[in-house]
C-alpha cells in the first residue's frame, strides 16, 4: 500500500526553560540552564537538592481549583501543550473527523505525586482507609490522553505509551504509523512527567542516578564532559499536533516539518546499564534510518539522549560512529538536556519539538556545560559545545533511551511539497 505523508502542524511546550514553545526555543537557542535549588518539597536532607522545574508554574492559572484537584500534575501539563499545540495547529474542531483524530501520549511514571501523596498520608494516620476518590484515575499513565480527548472529543485511538523514558518518542512513533497507514488523520501527541517530588528525588539518588552536584545545579547536566556524574530531574511537557499531509494541506495548514520515520530496538543487556558497545542504539538508529528511506549521510544533527552519566553518553557516541562512519564527522550532535535535565517521559517529547525548531531556525542548539574534555570521546565528533551553530538543519533525528533498554529514534525532515 502507498503509505500516507505525515507532517507537524502543531507545537507546544512546558519545560524548565520556557513556558510555551517560542520560550523553549529561546531558551534553548541561548543556552538558558533550568537547573536550580529544589522549590517542590524541602530537599535539605536530600543527596540532590536541585532539579530543573518549571517556573512560574500555578495550575489556578490554568483551571480552576475543582478541576485542578482532580489531575496530578503530570496530567495539568499534558493539557496546557495539548491546548497550546491545538491552537498553533488553526485546527477547526467542528470540520474535521474526530472519529478519525487520537490522542496517544507517554509517560514513564505517571501520577507519582498523587501516589506519595495518598500513601504518605494513609502512613500518617490511624490505619483507617482514607483514601481521595480521584486518587486511582489522577494516578494512572492512561489518564493524561484520556483526559484530552473528552476535552476535545476526539473518538480516535488513544492510549498511553509506557517504556520508561522512550515513553514519548514512543507515542510520536505510533501516531506517525496510525496516520501513514490510513487509520487516522490527526492525533495529538508528545509526552508529560511530574516526578520531582521526594519519592522521585530520593528513588533516583537511591540508584546513584542524580547529579549531586549541589553547589553548581546549573552547570550539574554536563553530557560528554570529563567531569559529568549524572542526570538531573526534569519535569514538564512537550506536544506534536500530527496531521495526514493532504489532510493539512485541505484546511491550508502550516508545516513545521516532516515526520518521516522512526525505529525501535531493545538492548536485551540490564535493568539500568545501556549496552556498553551500544549495540541498541546502533540497531535503532540503523532502523530507524531504514524506515525513513534515507542514507546516513542526510543527516545534519542528532538530539541525543545525552543524559550526562558516565556509561551512557560514551555507548551513545559509539553508536553515532557505528551508524554514521565517516559522516559522523559532518552532524551536528547535542544533547539539550544539558538545558532542560531529564524529563523521563517527557524528554522524547520535548526533543522532537527542538528538532523541529532546529530544521525550521536553522539552528543546533548547544550542549552547555562542558568544561573539560574526556578522551574516551572522538574529538572529532562535533558535540555542539557550549554556543548554538547554525548550519542549514534538512533531516534530524531524535534519540531516546529508557530503562529496562528500550530504545526509539524518530527523524524529521525540512518539508517540501
Amino acid at each position: 500500500m502507498q503509505l500516507k505523508r505525515v507532517v507537524v502542524t502543531g507545537l507546544g511546550a512546558l519545560t524548565p526553560i520556557g513556558n510555551n514553545a517560542d520560550e523553549y526555543w529561546q531558551g534553548l537557542s541561548t543556552g538558558v540552564s533550568g537547573a536550580a535549588p529544589i522549590t517542590r518539597f524541602d530537599a535539605e536532607k536530600f543527596k540532590t537538592r536541585f532539579a530543573c522545574e518549571i517556573k512560574d508554574y500555578d495550575p489556578n492559572d490554568h483551571f480552576d481549583r475543582k478541576e485542578a484537584r482532580k489531575m496530578d500534575p503530570f496530567t495539568q501539563y499534558a493539557h496546557i501543550v495539548a491546548d497550546q499545540g491545538v491552537k498553533d495547529s488553526g485546527l477547526d474542531l467542528d470540520k474535521i473527523d474526530v472519529d478519525r483524530a487520537g490522542v496517544i501520549w507517554g509517560a514513564g511514571i505517571g501520577g507519582l505525586k498523587t501516589f506519595q501523596d495518598e500513601v504518605m498520608n494513609f502512613a500518617a494516620g490511624d490505619g483507617t482507609p482514607k483514601y481521595n476518590p480521584f486518587f486511582i484515575p489522577k494516578m494512572i499513565a492512561d489518564i493524561a490522553p484520556g483526559m484530552i480527548s473528552i476535552k476535545y472529543g476526539f473518538r480516535g485511538p488513544n492510549f498511553t505509551t509506557v517504556s520508561a523514558c522512550a515513553s514519548g518518542t514512543n507515542a510520536i512513533i505510533d501516531s506517525f504509523n496510525y496516520i501513514r497507514l490510513g487509520m487516522a488523520d490527526v492525533f495529538i501527541t508528545g509526552g508529560s512527567e511530574a516526578a520531582v517530588t521526594e519519592s522521585g528525588v530520593g528513588g533516583f539518588n537511591a540508584m546513584k542516578a542524580l547529579s549531586e552536584r549541589n553547589d553548581s545545579p546549573e552547570t550539574a547536566s554536563r553530557p560528554f564532559d570529563k567531569d559529568r556524574n549524572g542526570f538531573v530531574l526534569g519535569e514538564g511537557a512537550a506536544c506534536l499536533i500530527l496531521e495526514e499531509l493532504e489532510h493539512a494541506k485541505a484546511r491550508g495548514a502550516k508545516i513545521y516539518a516532516e515526520l518521516i520515520g522512526g525505529g525501535m530496538s531493545a538492548d536485551a543487556h540490564h535493568m539500568t546499564a545501556p549496552h556498553p558497545e551500544g549495540l541498541g542504539a546502533t540497531n535503532v538508529m540503523i532502523n530507524a534510518l531504514k524506515n525513513a528511506n534515507i542514507k546516513p549521510e542526510e543527516v545534519d544533527y542528532i538530539n541525543v539522549h545525552g543524559t550526562s552519566t558516565p556509561l551512557g553518553d560514551l555507548s551513545e557516541s559509539q553508536a553515532i560512529k557505528n551508524v554514521f562512519g565517516e559522516s559522523a564527522y559532518n552532524l551536528n550532535i547535542s544533547s539539550t538536556k544539558s538545558m532542560t535535565g531529564h524529563l523521563l517521559g517527557a524528554a522524547g517529547a520535548i526533543e522532537a519539538a527542538a528538532c523541529v525548531m532546529a530544521i525550521q531556525n536553522n539552528l543546533v542548539p548547544p550542549t552547555i556545560n562542558h568544561f573539560t574534555d574526556d578522551e574516551a570521546f572522538d574529538p572529532n565528533l562535533n558535540f555542539t559545545f557550549n554556543k548554538a551553530q547554525k548550519r542549514e538543519v534538512n533531516v534530524a533525528l531524535s534519540n531516546t533511551f529508557g530503562f529496562g533498554g528500550h530504545n526509539t529514534s524518530i527523524i524529521f525532515r525540512k518539508f517540501e511539497g
